[in-house]
């Protein structure tokens, strides 16, 4: 019973996709969530997927590619999270999952664009 238990937790333990910096993404051999900010859009490659720069906390960078159509919702994004794993061969981070970030709605864009906490009365 004991063993089924260890190897139900251990299988499950397997299961779950960590959040890691783009350096430790680069670093990995298994499926994992980066989270970053949109550097650049690089428009859609030859085999129809999407790629852009995401840009993380720490000023790293790595290109992104995104194996399906880009969300609806990419431009007005605050952040995304990619789910998948680092390419070094290619050099590229190969995503089959792409988690789009939305803005607060109790936050505001000012007209240069910088973004502010909305106070309620």
């Amino acid at each position: 019973m004991l063993a089924a238990v260890i190897f139900g937790a251990l299988a499950f333990a397997n299961t779950l996709t960590p959040y890691v910096s783009i350096a430790e993404a680069r670093q990995s051999d298994r499926s994992v969530q980066v989270h970053g900010f949109l550097k650049e859009v690089l428009g859609y490659d030859e085999q129809g997927h999407y790629r852009f720069v995401l840009v993380d906390e720490a000023d790293d960078e790595m290109t992104v590619v995104y194996e399906q159509p880009r969300p609806a919702n990419f431009e007005q994004a605050s952040g995304f999270v990619a789910i998948g794993r680092y390419d070094s061969t290619a050099e590229v981070f190969r995503a089959h999952k792409l988690l789009v970030k939305c803005p607060s709605k109790y936050e505001s864009a000012d007209e240069d664009g910088t973004v502010e906490a909305a106070i309620a009365n």
